[in-house]
């Protein structure tokens, strides 16, 4: 993805940049990249991209988020790692929209943990158990 900003900015609150309008846009990208016509099959991209890109914008490294991935994962490591170098951008996107989450928690007074503990919950109410239905439907959407 592309932005007219820096996550340096979204990081220090200067572009109110969040976690729904990047999972949108990157919802996105993904439908443009793989051009997938099966709704299934780019929903189950979708959520392993946006599940490796948060793994590794968490700080986690990609080779144990590789061991985590069952069997039948329709992008497979091979698959993946090319994806991950693609995806640079975007891990830090979103690595900065996390950081700016546990801030916004912190410059309302709350201590570290409650702003972790709060930026989590907040991440967990818009991805939800699963990220069903995400993607508009074809044709839908910028």
């Amino acid at each position: 993805m592309q932005w007219d900003f820096t996550p340096e900015n979204v990081i220090k609150g200067e572009i109110g940049y969040g976690l729904e309008q990047f999972r949108h846009d990157l919802a996105q990208e993904v439908r443009t990249n793989l051009g997938a016509d099966d709704p299934a099959a780019l929903q189950q991209s979708f959520d392993l991209i946006y599940d490796m890109c948060y793994w590794l914008a968490t700080g986690r490294d990609f080779a144990a988020f590789a061991r985590t991935l069952p069997d039948d994962t329709p992008l497979d490591v091979h698959i993946l790692q090319p994806i991950k170098e693609h995806m640079r951008d975007n891990i830090a996107m979103l690595g900065a929209i996390l950081q700016r989450l546990i801030m916004d928690g912190v410059e309302v007074g709350m201590v570290l943990d409650q702003a972790l503990d709060a930026a989590a919950r907040h991440h967990t109410a818009v991805v939800g158990g699963g990220t069903a239905n995400l993607l508009p439907p074809s044709g839908c959407g910028a």
